[in-house]
Parts: structure tokens; sequence; C-alpha cells
């Protein structure tokens, strides 16, 4: 009988141990997917007329209206392109230092301390209107 109480005891701690390590892996996974998704900023490029090409640091993109998503770092500038037939082509640049971000900030203090380097987004939309070419 006493062999039997020790196995149980055994068991019990070992799955207590089994718990443990699933509920810091699911906190762990659950923190990366979280910070990772609060670290994403996104803004609409929009061009009047609508339909024109966009590069972003040189690479075509699609057309206007387009959305813009990356994971960047505070500071970091890209540079966007827009062209259309029959319209002057226009360079601009956007930084994402444009709005602050509460979301990189309260996923950081919780799960990692370089929470700053995201703190900071893109403006929601951009739009652009592009001037005729001379004929």
């Amino acid at each position: 009988m006493v062999h039997g109480i020790v196995l149980k005891k055994q068991l019990k701690i070992t799955t207590m141990k089994k718990s443990g390590f699933f509920t810091l892996l699911g906190f762990l996974v659950l923190g990366t997917v979280l910070f990772l998704q609060a670290c994403t900023s996104m803004t609409v490029i929009q061009t009047v007329p609508s339909g024109a090409k966009v590069y972003i640091n040189d690479e075509p993109r699609g057309e206007t209206p387009y959305t813009l998503v990356d994971n960047k770092i505070i500071g970091t500038t890209t540079s966007i392109r827009i062209e259309k037939g029959g319209y002057k082509p226009f360079t601009t640049f956007i930084q994402r230092s444009e709005e602050f971000d509460a979301g990189p900030v309260i996923c950081g203090l919780i799960f990692t301390p370089v929470w700053w380097l995201w703190a900071m987004k893109y403006k929601p939309v951009h739009s652009y209107e592009l001037v005729p070419a001379e004929q």
C-alpha cells in the first residue's frame, strides 16, 4: 500500500511539472505573437487619381490604394515612388515615427525590454494628388 502512495505522489509531481511547462510554453508563445503583432505598422497609400503604380524602396508593389505593412523599427525611412501615365512621377519618404503606438509598449513591458524600438508607427493614411504631366 505504501508503494502505491509513493507512485501516486510521483505521478502527481510529474503531471504538475508537465502542466507548468506547458503553461510557460503557452505564455511564451502568446507573448511572442502579441509582441510581433504589436510591432507591425500599417499605412494606406492613396492617390488622386487612383490606380497609380507604387514602388517601395524602388521595388514594384502594386497600385493605389496600396496598404503598406512592415515590422521596421522606430525612425526607419521608407522610400515611396508613385507613377501613373499622363502624370509626373512623385517620390516621397515616410518614417516610422509619425504616431505613438501603445501596443508595443504594453507588450514590451511584459515580455521584453526592447519595446521602444517599435513605439512609433506610420499615420493610418498617406494621400497624394498627382500632377498632370506637361504636354
